[in-house]
């Protein structure tokens, strides 16, 4: 089961290496990484998707709680409260024959076009990861040039 680890961490030099030293060091996995800073630019917050049995997060959580650099740790499984947000760009090559159709699936997603040039179209999605995913799988209709994907971010339904 995927579960969202969000780290609350002090903004110093080298904590992201200790953290990822932390999964790599005992064979973990991070499906995403997304560090950013908060309110308060003393710290930042890490949101990590990891993959695991309950035992497994259970040991990873207790392992970040160790670190001296991290104030917070929570862990939001599939079936948590939470709220959480991918957002993706993706660059499709375009036809004047093609460009309505990706406009209209672009509309039916709520996605934006970010960027419009003779020969392809630059989409902005957002949303859970299904809905990023099935986007991306609609797209493909298209000739897709790239895909850039931030990796999840999540935060409690407190």
């Amino acid at each position: 089961m995927k579960h969202i680890i969000s780290v609350l961490v002090e903004n110093k030099f080298g904590v992201l290496t200790r953290i990822a030293g932390l999964f790599s060091g005992r064979g973990y996995n991070i499906h995403s990484l997304n560090v950013a800073p908060t309110h308060d630019p003393s710290l930042s917050r890490m949101t990590i998707v990891t993959q695991g049995d309950e035992s497994t997060i259970e040991q990873i959580v207790k392992q970040l709680n160790k670190l001296v650099e991290v104030l917070k740790v929570d862990d939001f499984s599939e079936n948590d409260e939470h709220i959480d947000r991918e957002l993706a760009l993706i660059r499709i090559q375009t036809t004047p024959k093609t460009r309505t159709e990706a406009i209209q699936m672009a509309q039916i997603f709520r996605a934006k076009i970010v960027d419009v040039q003779t020969d392809s179209l630059t989409l902005e999605v957002t949303g859970h990861e299904g809905k990023i995913e099935k986007f991306i799988e609609l797209m493909k209709h298209f000739i897709i040039e790239e895909i850039i994907r931030t990796g999840r971010i999540a935060i409690s339904r407190e």
